[in-house]
């Protein structure tokens, strides 16, 4: 039985979420915005959802940013997962 193929998604694509859980670090959220402001130049931050998890170990933290490719969110993924306080890049 083959699988689904997953949607195609049309880009430039807005309001693209990209979920971040990492250590509850001070500078946390800082260092998410610095890494994808690399890659989508302009993204509004203040539109930004975050949770910290019930003993503050963990946030997580979802941008919304406007798609440009897959080359793109590959690169965010990318820098992302490479930094220590990330666990997680969804």
């Amino acid at each position: 039985m083959s699988q689904p193929e997953a949607p195609k998604i049309e880009f430039p694509c807005p309001n693209y979420p990209i979920k971040v859980v990492g250590k509850g670090e001070e500078d946390y959220d800082r260092v998410i915005f610095d890494i994808i402001e690399v890659h989508a130049p302009g993204c509004d931050f203040t539109r930004v959802s975050a949770r910290d998890s019930k003993n503050g170990r963990f946030r997580a933290v979802t941008v919304y940013i406007t798609a440009t490719g897959i080359d793109q969110l590959q690169k965010i993924h990318t820098d992302l997962s490479a930094h220590d306080y990330v666990h997680m890049v969804i």
